[in-house]
């Protein structure tokens, strides 16, 4: 039996401490703030989309940066044995649209209450106020790399460990404690960090037309992103329009991408746009026969007065705007050249990007310790004995849906499992 310390209490943190637990260890779990999964609890806008449905292939198509370094982590603790857990101790799940996994009743307390109670059963001593100040090693002959000794905290209280779990987040919502510390912890001693940056993020866009729509939700619209040539980022669904740009599940699984963009032989990164398809249900020729209906039907009309069965009315000035065409102008008027270019705005409704929002409005961080320094079939560390990594720490990021949470998921169960 060793003696085991588990660094963040939230979800990769509980996770690993309730799997080194049931493997028999003597465990402690420590949080600086005053109370367990402080950043679930706002997670799914207070709902908790705590994993997601899908078969296996989908979880791996859906993560961004390193899956292949999840095999392990996936298959030993799948989005199947989260389910029976929470389910078993308390909290009975349901799968709604995109195979997105919420408790029944919409609180994500009942996530954390159904882990507290796993975290109880198990006898983990839990210390909430406890912030770690170092993580202790010792160099030892028989060994090629420092063997972890325990940690201390900063009121210098020593915890004695044979094995030291780090899951203490990125840096993203710092509000529930997400302040980099494992990041600090691993690179003094000497793991490799990739640069974090702001993941699951808004973006903000030239465009000052945005503004103008500030609140209008966009359904069922594709999205692509584009850098020069190259396609970034594309996909179907839902998106918002805000006062600096755009957010809403498409644009936030279009950010993932952003921050790897390339830069050309000057060093400079081409301009990102986005292009956003209002009617992806049809194409040119069938766009260009529902345009010669609509106008047909409203000959008589001013252009900006015959647009209403296309797009919802906040957003008909914006497109008369950006159409080039005079708003005045008689419908019967148009020529088939300005309905031609028209119908391509429809299709590619062009957007210009400019950075994300900051850390304090990422869903995630992308970027944190290298997964070149951790062992993928046991979340060890290649450089100190005994020193484990698990979830968001962790260069690795995923797009919305419940699929980061089970990353944290499923490492923290390997990191606990692999203790020995």
């Amino acid at each position: 039996m060793s003696r085991v310390v588990v660094i963040g209490g939230g979800a990769a943190g509980m996770m690993a401490a309730i799997a080194a637990a049931e493997n028999g260890h003597k465990v402690w779990l420590l949080e600086k703030n005053e109370k367990l999964g402080k950043k679930l609890f706002i997670t799914g806008k207070g709902r908790c989309n705590a994993t997601n449905g899908a078969d296996m292939d989908v979880l791996f198509e859906n993560v961004c940066t390193n899956s292949k370094f999840l095999y392990s982590a996936f298959y030993g603790f799948d989005n199947r044995a989260l389910m029976e857990l929470l389910e078993q101790n308390g909290c009975p799940l349901k799968v709604e649209r995109g195979d997105r996994v919420f408790p029944v009743s919409d609180h994500s307390s009942d996530v954390i209450a159904a882990l507290q109670r796993a975290l109880r059963q198990n006898h983990v001593e839990i210390l909430l106020h406890a912030p770690v100040e170092k993580i202790c090693t010792e160099e030892k002959e028989d060994i090629e790399v420092p063997q972890v000794t325990g940690v201390r905290l900063q009121n210098r209280e020593q915890i004695e460990a044979e094995a030291v779990i780090i899951c203490t987040g990125g840096v993203s919502y710092p509000g529930t404690g997400s302040t980099g510390d494992g990041y600090l912890f691993a690179r003094e001693l000497g793991h490799r960090i990739v640069e974090p940056a702001p993941s699951l993020v808004p973006l903000e866009t030239e465009e000052s037309w945005c503004k103008e729509l500030m609140g209008l939700s966009l359904r069922n619209v594709s999205l692509r992103m584009m850098q020069g040539k190259k396609e970034l980022y594309s996909d179907f669904g839902e998106m918002l329009f805000t006062h600096f740009g755009v957010s809403g599940p498409l644009v936030l699984s279009a950010s993932c991408h952003y921050g790897r963009r390339k830069a050309g032989k000057e060093g400079v990164a081409e301009p990102v746009k986005l292009y956003i398809d209002l009617k992806p249900a049809l194409d040119e020729e069938q766009l260009d026969k529902r345009l010669l209906r609509d106008f047909e039907e409203a000959k008589n009309k001013q252009f900006k007065n015959a647009l209403g069965g296309l797009f919802p009315a906040k957003l008909i000035p914006i497109m008369v705007q950006l159409s080039g065409i005079s708003p005045d102008k008689k419908v019967n008027e148009i020529t088939r050249q300005e309905r031609v270019a028209f119908g391509r705005l429809i299709k590619s409704l062009p957007l210009t990007v400019t950075g994300t929002r900051s850390f304090a409005e990422a869903i995630i961080t992308r970027g944190g310790v290298s997964v070149k320094d951790v062992n993928p079939s046991t979340m060890e560390s290649k450089r100190v004995k005994g020193l484990y990594f698990a979830g968001e720490v962790l260069d690795l990021d995923a797009y919305t849906g419940g699929f980061n949470l089970q990353i944290a998921w499923s490492t923290g169960h390997l990191a606990g499992s692999s203790v020995k």
